[in-house]
């Protein structure tokens, strides 16, 4: 009877499960990272369809100068992006700060992130019956930025709850008692501690909106982002394939470091001032 204690701590302290972390960790870093270094190495193939990297070119990337047809979408993403980050931020900012205040936060905290679990196909099918069918209303960039703010503000409003939750009101109520005002108790007290919050809502938004196109298919009308675009060339004309290579990869040598610069700036060298 007093055997099973002991089995369960042996296994506790087995001297294995250090390695065994590590080579999962391991393992994860391999799958996170090795399919990025592909793609870049592919990009410059001169074959990057058989798989083989070598002879290397850069004839993809001449051959994506050459041609313009993606830069309007790209532009198109990029602003929608934007457009959906800044939107995140300052809703979830005002949400995040008012709900932690109400009577029943639970309950209108699950209404907010319920659409997590709303598959992107029957959302954006949703909202293509009201927008389209129903109110009859002519679909576009607008349709499109409705529907990604509605996938990325959950994420957003879930970042900055992190903070409001935690957040001590007892330095409101002393900043009001020292005859500050409103808006310097939120410019001094309030924005300085939700900075990382707010900053990482409006990196999801960003990034949740750049890469969505289940909804963008419904709400899309005649308006082409970049996944849609990628998705088309892909499946249409398999020699746009290899310029699609470079493209993202392009992307990605842009977007990464900037994000790490970002994140480094804001989370790591503030912290130290």
């Amino acid at each position: 009877m007093n055997q099973h204690p002991r089995v369960h701590q042996r296994w506790s302290y087995w001297k294995g499960w250090p390695l065994l972390g590590k080579s999962v960790g391991a393992l994860m870093l391999l799958l996170i990272y090795f399919p990025l270094f592909w793609l870049a190495l592919m990009s410059i193939s001169e074959r990057p369809l058989s798989g083989i990297p070598f002879p290397l070119s850069l004839e993809h990337y001449a051959a994506l100068w050459q041609d313009t047809r993606w830069i309007g979408p790209f532009g198109a993403s990029l602003a929608m992006a934007l457009l959906i980050g800044v939107l995140c931020a300052v809703c979830a900012t005002y949400v995040g700060r008012a709900l932690p205040l109400t009577r029943r936060p639970g309950r209108l905290m699950l209404l907010l992130v319920l659409p997590l679990f709303i598959p992107g196909m029957s959302m954006g099918a949703a909202l293509f019956i009201l927008t389209r069918t129903v109110l009859g209303l002519k679909l576009g960039f607008w349709s499109i930025a409705v529907g990604h703010f509605i996938w990325a503000f959950p994420f957003a409003l879930l970042i900055i709850m992190v903070l409001t939750t935690r957040f001590d009101h007892r330095l409101i109520e002393a900043g009001a008692d020292l005859g500050a005002s409103k808006w310097q108790i939120f410019r001094d007290i309030e924005l300085p501690l939700l900075r990382p919050g707010i900053v990482g809502a409006t990196l999801f938004g960003f990034l949740l909106s750049f890469n969505e196109m289940l909804r963008t298919l419904f709400l899309r009308g005649t308006t082409e982002t970049m996944p849609v675009w990628n998705w088309i060339m892909a499946s249409s004309q398999q020699s746009q394939v290899p310029i699609i290579f470079a493209l993202t990869t392009l992307v990605l040598l842009v977007t990464l470091p900037l994000f790490l610069g970002l994140f480094w700036i804001l989370f790591v060298r503030l912290e130290r001032q």
